[in-house]
């Protein structure tokens, strides 16, 4: 069986301002919960851990971690 783009996770580089995609697709998986996030709904994100929160209060959680 052949997969499209669509059913594979995106692989993006993540920026302060933005993120970039290295390999495409349509989601990228939060890397507390293990929830899928399609690209047009992914608000929250660390550059420094790179990687991608599926809410406010998950990427909180994981910046207070932090310190």
């Amino acid at each position: 069986m052949l997969m499209t783009s669509g059913e594979q996770p995106a692989t993006l580089v993540y920026g302060p301002n933005g993120f970039r995609m290295v390999r495409t697709g349509r989601f990228v998986t939060c890397a507390v919960s293990g929830a899928a996030i399609p690209l047009e709904e992914l608000r929250y994100w660390s550059v420094e851990r790179q990687e991608p929160y599926a809410s406010a209060v998950i990427a909180t959680r994981q910046l207070l971690a932090d310190q």
